[in-house]
């Protein structure tokens, strides 16, 4: 059974270290995920999800689960489950804050993002694909951003 209305997401912080604002977050993730759902492919996993969960966690433990589901070692910055889970370094997002010159919140803001549209069907894997995926993230980012206000 598909689903004609795109799923609730839940935000949870289990780690201690870089701090951002959780109901900020929450409420980019809500606007997110409905315009995703206007852009997903017919057949991906959003369109069977109920609920995305999206858990901030440290380098240690993204690290883990980088090497445990994808045989890479070192920490990532967002892997996608196609259950429905998110899971966002925190520390990845603070460095990467910091080398591009924004903040904390937006860089994980960022990762919700691309995690969202992971689960709607968009994949990064080779080079053209990934022009495409960043090229409706950058777009839907700027959407997101200017209704926030």
């Amino acid at each position: 059974m598909k689903l004609r209305s795109p799923p609730l997401i839940t935000i949870r912080n289990a780690q201690r270290r870089v701090l951002f604002s959780t109901p900020k977050l929450h409420r980019f993730a809500g606007i997110a995920c409905k315009l995703v759902w206007q852009t997903r492919h017919p057949k991906s996993e959003i369109a069977s999800l109920n609920q995305i969960y999206v858990l901030v966690v440290s380098d240690r433990r993204i690290t883990a689960l980088h090497n445990e589901f994808c045989r890479i070692p070192g920490p990532t910055d967002v892997l996608t489950f196609q259950h429905g889970e998110i899971v966002i370094s925190a520390d990845t997002a603070a460095t990467q804050a910091r080398m591009f010159h924004t903040n904390v919140t937006a860089e994980i803001q960022l990762y919700v993002l691309h995690g969202l549209l992971h689960l709607a069907g968009f994949d990064d894997a080779t080079p053209s694909k990934r022009r495409q995926m960043h090229q409706l993230q950058k777009k839907l980012m700027t959407t997101i951003l200017g209704s926030s206000r």
